[in-house]
Order: structure tokens, then sequence, then C-alpha cells
């Protein structure tokens, strides 16, 4: 491995993001081709159900005469199997590309490591682990849903300088949001929901707040809006509710729903991971958790979250909802204006080497 094939693996990561929130639960993956210290030809994953990254960055290649001098560079070992298109390892090989150089194994049951064995029979050189924990990093969503099992979890939520995330009040108190961050920080918040394949909240947070939960200040799909409504507290005017986008509502009430809403019955036992596993079943990668207080305490102390990302704002409530506390030390400590943001994660359930 070379200091230009770590320079190349650095651009197939910067295509692979490109496709962050629009390839469900396919991973992210970016693909150079390189000939002589030139790209010749460039692909990432846009889209579940869409051409794969190897695919597209061999259609960009304008002289396939080149292709048995190149070097195939991508963020994950080329798949080996038959889904919506063929084994991306069969064209490589198909083409005469001698050289790939990959970050990650690929740990889903269909590849884990049949790419780069059916490549190096058909006598190509396959070099693996270029920049491997940063392609670790990118495709982190990914690795957890195949490995535990269950979509990969952020929390996100705001607090004020004294330690409140709202102020107490009761479901007839139509007071709406009491915000806490600026414009731009509230804009940050939609872009991340754009990225993630659902977005969740408790059922308080929608009876004093009814969030949309969508969007509105970004581009992109919006996420698949998910609550736990166990005793059927919801309002038919809750906006959770409208039908407008894909919605599931875990409640032990039956109820109508309309549009795009659907429930899935729960007994009182139903816990926080038979909810992860239900939604690993529903293929959601990843769940951003938005509120409230006690839906977080309970994915912090069930110790089933990934990342945290908190928000703090200027102002002081003096008393109301306390917020959620985190042991861990932030790994990263951002500045926006008047606000402060706090990223997190969460050591013991940190995948490492993919």
């Amino acid at each position: 491995m070379t200091e230009k094939d770590k320079i190349y693996m650095r651009r197939c990561f910067e295509l692979a993001r490109k496709g962050l929130g629009l390839t469900r639960a396919n991973p992210l993956v970016g693909c150079v081709i390189v000939h002589n210290d030139r790209i010749i030809g460039e692909g990432y994953h846009h889209e579940f159900g869409g051409p794969h990254a190897e695919v597209n960055a061999i259609r960009s290649v304008k002289d396939p005469s080149l292709f048995p001098e190149a070097t195939l560079y991508a963020s994950l070992e080329p798949c080996a199997h038959y889904g919506k298109t063929p084994p991306c390892s069969m064209l490589v090989h198909q083409k005469g590309i001698r050289r790939v150089v990959i970050s990650n194994l690929d740990p889903s049951p269909r590849v884990n490591g049949l790419g780069i064995r059916h490549m190096e029979k058909a006598g190509i050189s396959v070099v693996t682990g270029c920049l491997e924990e940063e392609g670790c990093d990118l495709n982190r969503r990914f690795f957890v849903y195949q490995k535990e099992k269950r979509p990969y979890v952020i929390l996100k939520w705001a607090q004020t300088v004294d330690g409140f995330i709202d102020l107490e009040r009761e479901p007839e108190d139509h007071v709406g949001t009491n915000w806490i961050t600026d414009e731009v920080s509230r804009t940050l918040v939609h872009k991340w929901r754009s990225e993630e394949a659902a977005i969740m909240v408790g059922t308080n947070t929608i009876i004093t707040d009814n969030p949309r939960l969508n969007i509105r200040r970004w581009t992109g799909d919006h996420p698949v809006r998910v609550t736990i409504d166990r005793n059927g507290r919801l309002s038919d005017n809750a906006y959770i509710l409208d039908g407008s986008q894909d919605t599931i509502v875990f409640t032990g009430v039956p109820g109508k729903y309309s549009g795009r809403t659907r429930s899935i019955r729960v007994d009182p036992s139903y816990d926080l991971r038979d909810l992860l596993e239900e939604l690993y079943d529903q293929q959601i990668i990843s769940v951003f958790v938005e509120g409230g207080a006690k839906l977080h305490e309970s994915f912090i102390t069930s110790g089933l979250w990934d990342e945290a990302r908190v928000f703090t704002g200027k102002m002081s409530f003096t008393q109301g909802v306390r917020a959620p506390e985190l042991k861990e030390i932030p790994d990263e400590t951002l500045i926006f204006h008047d606000t402060i943001l706090n990223l997190y994660k969460n050591r013991d359930n940190l995948l490492h080497g993919g």
C-alpha cells in the first residue's frame, strides 16, 4: 500500500458521502479507477436499487483499453452476489482490471470476503485495509446494522445553559416549542434528518410540541417517522398521523391510520431492544432520536445508542424538564454563534476494523 493509494481512497470516501441518506439499508460506496497516476473513472452508489459504485465508475471510463493497466479503488469490498445488480467482483474481472485496493470488507452475510476471494481466484491482486478506520467511520451505520442487527442510533437534544430541555408544560398548554437554539442550528438539524433512515420522538413530545418531523429546511428524502404510543394517547390532529410521509406507530391500542401511517402492535413488556429489532426487520439502517427527555434517558440507560449531538444555547430556564446526562467526555465541540454543539460517541458500542 502506498501514499498514493491513500489519496485515491480518500477520493472514494468523498464520492461515497454523496449517497448519505439515499442508499437506505445499503452501504456508502465510492469507487475510483486510476491509470498512470491519473483518474480515468469514478462513481458512487447514488440510491437504493441503482447501479453500484463500481458499475458507475467503470461506465465513466472513456477508453476501456486502459483497464488492464489500471487500479480500481473501492471504499468497500465489491459484492459477489446477484441482487438488484450483477456481482461487481465479476464485472471487475470481466473488464480485465488486475489490481484492486479496498478499505473495508463487507460484513453482510452474502459478501463477507467472498468478493475478494472471487477476484483473487481470477488472478487479480487485491489490497485490503487501506485507511480502514476512516472507512469504518464512513460506513458506521451499515456496520452496526449488519453486526448488531439493529439500526444505528443517534441522539439529539438542545439544552439551556442551566441544563433544561423544556419548561414544565401540561398537554393543554398550547405554547408551541420553546426554542433554545438559533436558526443556523435548526437548519443543521434538518440536514441531519435527511441523512438518516428514521426519526423518532416520544408521545409527550408529540402532545406538547406537535412536530412535523420532516426536512422542510433541507433537501432529500423525509425520514420514516417513528413513535411509541402504548396507550393510544395521540390526537388525530397530530402531524405525525397526517399520512404525509412514512410513519410507524408502536402501540398497544388498535387504531385506524390513513395514508402512509401504519401501526405495529406491542405489549406492556415491549422495550427498546424489541423496538430496534423490529426496525431492523423493516430495513431501517439508522434512527435519529429527537426527544423527549424520558426517551433519551431510556436509550442512554440501556446503552443502545451510538452517537449523541447536544446543543447548548445561551438562555436559562431556571426550572423545567431536566436534560439527559451523558458521562462521556465530548469527542468534539463546535461553536455556532451563541450555541455550543458537543458531539459524543458511545465508546462501548464502537466497532473497529469494519
